[in-house]
């Protein structure tokens, strides 16, 4: 009976897909959590997961090998994985897991979002990215999506960079609104008795006027001291703003002014 290994188109198409994309991302885990937003699953219809793809990572039978009691030898089916490419993957897994998680984290930009975005579903949406050539992808991921399957939450995945402008724009527009500078003001009067609410508006106007001079770093540790939370739905977006936030924003920008 002829017993020699033949692929489904459909399946070798996947694999060398997760091989290729590996070797650009160079972290299972940030792979995983790609190509589980992304609706990929195994062949038995699971979500893709770390411990998955260590399994298809490592396995001989993809580069033409028959494997038999822990030793390899040539097979007689066709490989669908080059030689080269396989080699690749080798060097990065020979590299230790901290190791990589280092220059994984070598290559990442900031996630100004990050523990602020909630999906429809209240689970969080966590940064992640993916290459493609010399271009970064950011993205922010539903955890729900991750551990459970595509259909477990109906936005997915966010490109990063979208739901940043989206977020900053609101911001910038709800920090001069009067119901948010009489908030701040009452925050900041708890800290400071002696602060005016005219004080508040002007700091908070010097704040939107100054936000395109700022780095990214302190961009990002802006948003994360004025935001409290920012929910993600199909057709837009809610934003909670932390008033204790803005009041430590006017400390800093009174300070600023009066330096």
């Amino acid at each position: 009976m002829d017993r020699k290994l033949v692929m489904n188109e459909a399946e070798a198409a996947i694999v060398r897909m997760i091989f290729e994309r590996f070797v650009r991302v160079g972290s299972a885990t940030t792979l995983a959590r790609s190509l589980a937003a992304e609706g990929v699953l195994t062949k038995r219809g699971r979500p893709i997961d770390r411990g998955y793809l260590y399994i298809v990572l490592n396995n001989r039978t993809y580069i033409g090998e028959a494997v038999h009691k822990g030793a390899s030898y040539p097979g007689e089916h066709k490989p669908i994985i080059q030689r080269e490419l396989w080699d690749k993957v080798r060097a990065i897994l020979r590299e230790s897991p901290r190791k990589r998680a280092a220059n994984t984290r070598g290559q990442w930009t900031p996630a100004p979002l990050k523990g602020l975005l909630f999906g429809p579903d209240g689970r969080a949406l966590t940064p992640t990215y993916t290459r493609h050539g010399n271009r970064l992808y950011r993205y922010y991921v539903s955890t729900g999506v991750i551990k459970r399957g595509p259909e477990a939450c109906t936005v997915r995945r966010v490109p990063a960079a979208e739901i940043e402008a989206a977020v900053i724009d609101r911001v910038r527009a709800l920090v001069c609104t009067p119901e948010i500078v009489v908030g701040a003001w009452r925050a900041a009067r708890r800290k400071d008795a002696g602060v005016t609410e005219e004080e508040v508006r002007s700091g908070l106007i010097e704040f939107e006027a100054v936000w395109d001079e700022l780095f990214p770093a302190e961009q990002a540790r802006l948003v994360q001291l004025l935001v409290e939370r920012v929910e993600v739905r199909p057709n837009g977006l809610t934003i909670q703003l932390r008033t204790e936030g803005l009041a430590s924003l006017v400390t800093d920008l009174r300070q600023r002014m009066a330096a």
